[in-house]
């Protein structure tokens, strides 16, 4: 009785009254279950060791807090209402932010421990075969150590979206916010490993570009607000430097569209991001050409997969199946495109894929099956907002 009454009572905070109401209560509940209650830390997923590939090398540990997921787990449940979950995950963020330390020297690593340790030691567990014969069967994250500099622009961002939980940091979390800003002037412009953690080697990748550009872009805007001592004109200047260079390296002329990175015409879905974070109108040209050639490569009855591996190697052997976060990041840029009906059919044709309880993995596989860590908070972030969009358009498109 106790649960039922804490859950039902939980879930009546939520704004949403939309057309996928009980799948977004599914979803936001979710979300809540993945989070560590006395740090306020998200996991990516409940699970280790689930593969990508039924008897493949993908397998990776997700019960770790990445800064990235967490973040856009935050402005999820912002969007349905739940403050008190975006304000202990902003303390959370904050602490981090101030710690004077990481194992990779930078002012933010990918991910933490729960409690916010920095050390996440990988390792091979060799006596256990794995899930169906997927191993190694891995404990700890290598990526920890990882250059992923989109990170910044999902951080910021999340702490832009109210301003109470900033006012109550005070000077010194300014001076913490604002001397990663300081940090990132100097240092945005160089290669890294990317949202999907590759390990292949470094590149200039186009998302964790356009992702500086938002850390600017949201950082010149609260010190503005907030009327906060800040080198705007220097941060200024680094936006519109990063605007430039996507718009010159990052766009290919040839096939139309932003392409991964800049030395490749290789698409990436993660770029399906552009226009919710304001980079770019959501019917500019240039964003629909790119739309155009992420559903003529990446896009197969309306599953889509992050990159085709075979064009661009990650360091990895094997496939894997079509990613969900990037299948619902698909229905958001189609309803911000103008496509509702189209974006309609892809998210209903993406629900029948839940599990009996309505949980997501990592990705579908090529026989309908659930691939990689379960539940996974990326898939179930990406509905949310997808839902959001959808209902917004659908009723613009009905008024």
């Amino acid at each position: 009785d106790d649960t039922w009454t804490f859950w039902h009572r939980w879930i009546r905070r939520s704004h949403y009254r939309g057309r996928w109401q009980d799948t977004v209560n599914r979803s936001a509940i979710t979300l809540k279950l993945l989070t560590y209650a006395p740090t306020g830390a998200p996991v990516a997923a409940a699970t280790a060791g689930l593969p990508e590939q039924l008897g493949g090398e993908r397998n990776w540990d997700y019960r770790y807090t990445w800064v990235r997921d967490a973040s856009l787990s935050l402005d999820a449940l912002l969007g349905l209402g739940f403050t008190d979950e975006a304000q202990t995950f902003r303390l959370w963020l904050g602490d981090r932010i101030k710690q004077d330390h990481t194992v990779t020297g930078e002012p933010l690593q990918i991910m933490y421990r729960v409690d916010g340790d920095p050390h996440l030691t990988e390792e091979t567990l060799d006596h256990l075969e794995g899930y169906r014969g997927s191993a190694p069967v891995r404990i700890g994250n290598g990526a920890a150590g990882q250059l992923q500099l989109d990170i910044y622009g999902e951080a910021i961002h999340a702490l832009s979206n109210t301003r109470a939980p900033l006012h109550g940091a005070g000077y010194d979390g300014w001076l913490a916010l604002s001397g990663v800003l300081d940090w990132l002037t100097d240092h945005w412009d160089r290669p890294d490993e990317g949202i999907w953690e590759t390990r292949g080697g470094r590149r200039h990748f186009t998302y964790s570009r356009l992702m500086c550009w938002a850390a600017f872009d949201r950082g010149i805007r609260l010190a503005r607000d907030l009327a906060r001592p800040a080198d705007i004109a220097a941060w200024t200047t680094a936006r519109d430097a990063v605007f430039r260079q996507i718009m010159d390296r990052g766009w290919s002329p040839a096939r139309r569209a932003f392409v991964q990175h800049y030395d490749t015409d290789v698409l990436d879905a993660s770029l399906l991001l552009m226009p919710a974070v304001g980079f770019v109108a959501p019917r500019d040209p240039r964003w629909l050409s790119t739309l155009d050639a992420m559903e003529t490569e990446l896009v197969s009855d309306s599953l889509v997969y992050r990159y085709d591996p075979a064009a661009s190697p990650d360091g990895l052997r094997g496939s894997e199946g079509t990613f969900s976060l990037c299948s619902f990041l698909y229905v958001d840029a189609l309803a911000r495109a103008g496509r509702p009906g189209q974006a309609r059919y892809a998210f209903d044709k993406m629900l029948t894929y839940a599990n009996h309880v309505g949980l997501f993995a990592e990705e579908i596989g090529p026989t309908g099956e659930q691939l990689g860590n379960f539940p996974q908070a990326f898939t179930h972030l990406a509905l949310i907002n997808a839902a959001l969009a959808l209902d917004e358009e659908l009723d613009r498109a009905e008024s």
